[in-house]
């Protein structure tokens, strides 16, 4: 029996042998027909529930390839700081919510970007100190790779100005050593610490709330990134995962990622990548090469402009991350490295090069990739594709960060996010937001990838315009690419028969309508396996 017709309707279906259609067919969670109105509806029985998508443009559910998923469940309820203008108007969110919070609970806040700020500097803890009510509280950059903790953190943390720095990590110090309250890199995990973990059960809450938001994005599918150094978080998410879909509860498709530390025990227990079902599946090991571009820690070729000292840093040594990624292959696991920097990006493919040189008998049945791709000379663009290494990239940060890759990086802001030439030279592209990072909404991520402006319009013309991809493009990078890149382009990525059944229908046709309307395209219906989990 069919379950759900869609009819009236312009599907977009990305499969090459009907591209276009007006109705699809769904049973049990799986499309079973797709076509014109009178051939689809002739299907339906007294049972079936008839849809009239009243001539609006119906897409491939959309799946977000670099988001971390159970941090934005845990960080749900603290203070977001996106929009905050300035150190001062910082200062007042953070005041607002802690004047909220019991006395002895953890200020816990995350997206400031100083970048945009009169002031062009991080906040340190004497700025927290005054406006947190003696409460510790620790906020976090827009890039998750540097923090600011305030006085009672450090001190519930042990750090002082007799702490060293951790390997990988920076603790800033002002001109007498004392720390400044400023945290990069794994040195942030030393206050992480000291935070009380959340409960499973309020997890599982989060991320039911955080799925609906996603949902009303379009957003069927992700693929959960870890946190860097954080060895418990992986088994926490994937347990959560598991028993949410053992229960009919879990409210995405999730592939999982776990954090290199675990490497050997998924070796000796024979776990490969692509293991699970349409819900839940292992996908990656997790690396991280180097930092980020707005910590000054992405690991470059040349210095930063105006800096002749810094060429940033490697958070994992390249021989031992040599080490991991030749093991992960001879064993059938795949590697995902974080890589923003133009010599990290080279480390890593030469890295992949060579053991896919040495060979395996049991290769990993999923692609390799690298997290982020963000500023990569040109000689090492082809390598991707020739590697069959997938390009994880996430077209918000190219606009979010123009300001920064042009001061800190100049000329060479041309090899960055260069979008157009890593497919034209024949890499899989799966776009992504690095929520909470960034916003996940992936109509502003395709208005970014298809203008290389801000949704200001800035700068006109376009961002290095060469490097802008179609709407088309964009759209196969949140769904068909994503597929590729976990080994279910045949089930996941298209609108065709056999696929699951997850599919979107939005207000407004994204591809004649003008560019810089994308960002406001709001989607009507969402389909989840064939139910209906979300309706404007």
């Amino acid at each position: 029996m069919i379950d759900l017709i869609i009819y009236n309707a312009r599907i977009y279906t990305q499969w090459p042998e009907r591209p276009w259609a007006e109705a699809v067919a769904i049973q049990k969670g799986r499309i079973v027909a797709v076509g014109y109105d009178p051939e689809i509806r002739a299907l339906a029985t007294p049972r079936t529930r008839l849809i009239d998508a009243r001539g609006q443009l119906a897409l491939p559910g959309f799946t977000d390839s670099h988001i971390h998923l159970f941090d934005l469940a845990r960080r749900r309820g603290q203070v977001s700081l996106y929009d905050a203008a300035s150190l001062d108007d910082l200062a007042a969110r953070v005041q607002t919510h802690a004047s909220q919070l019991p006395p002895d609970a953890w200020v816990l806040g995350y997206g400031w970007n100083e970048s945009n700020w009169p002031e062009l500097r991080f906040p340190t803890r004497h700025d927290l100190d005054g406006v947190t009510g003696g409460r510790p509280a620790v906020i976090w950059r827009t890039d998750l790779h540097a923090a600011v903790a305030n006085t009672e953190a450090l001190r519930r943390a042990g750090i002082d100005a007799t702490t060293p720095d951790p390997p990988s990590g920076v603790i800033d110090r002002d001109e007498i050593g004392q720390p400044t309250g400023v945290l990069r890199e794994l040195a942030i995990n030393l206050v992480r610490q000291a935070i009380p973990p959340m409960t499973e059960a309020q997890a599982a809450a989060n991320l039911q709330a955080v799925a609906r938001d996603l949902h009303a994005l379009g957003i069927v599918a992700v693929h959960d990134q870890r946190m860097k150094d954080n060895a418990e978080e992986g088994p926490e998410a994937l347990r959560l995962y598991q028993r949410l879909a053992a229960n009919g509860e879990l409210p995405l498709r999730i592939s999982c990622n776990l954090e290199a530390a675990h490497l050997d025990m998924i070796i000796e227990l024979g776990l490969q990548s692509g293991l699970g079902d349409e819900w839940v599946r292992f996908g990656h090991v997790k690396l991280f090469s180097d930092g980020s571009l707005g910590a000054r820690t992405a690991w470059m070729l040349a210095p930063y402009e105006n800096d002749p000292e810094n060429r940033g840093m490697f958070l994992t040594p390249p021989e031992e991350m040599a080490a991991l990624i030749q093991k992960a292959h001879r064993h059938g696991v795949a590697i995902s490295v974080h890589a923003i920097g133009d010599r990290a990006n080279r480390t890593v493919l030469d890295t992949f090069d060579e053991a896919l040189a040495a060979g395996s008998d049991a290769p990993p049945l999923i692609p390799h990739r690298i997290e982020h791709v963000q500023a990569i000379h040109p000689e090492d663009q082809p390598r991707l594709a020739r590697l069959g290494v997938t390009a994880s990239v996430q077209p918000l940060h190219c606009t979010d960060d123009i300001p920064n890759t042009n001061r800190l990086w100049g000329d060479r802001g041309r090899n960055a996010y260069p979008f157009r030439n890593l497919l034209n030279v024949g890499a899989v592209l799966a776009f992504g937001s690095d929520a909470p990072v960034a916003s996940p909404n992936p109509w502003r991520g395709i208005h970014a990838a298809v203008t290389r402006q801000r949704r200001d319009g800035s700068p006109a013309g376009g961002w290095h315009p060469e490097q802008r991809l179609s709407v088309e493009e964009a759209v196969r990078a949140y769904t068909i690419g994503p597929a590729i890149a976990i080994g279910q382009a045949r089930q996941q990525g298209r609108l065709a028969p056999g696929y699951l059944s997850d599919l979107i229908l939005v207000d407004q046709d994204i591809f004649v309508i003008h560019k810089d309307e994308l960002p406001a395209t709001q989607v009507l219906l969402t389909l989840l396996h064939g139910k209906i989990v979300h309706q404007a």
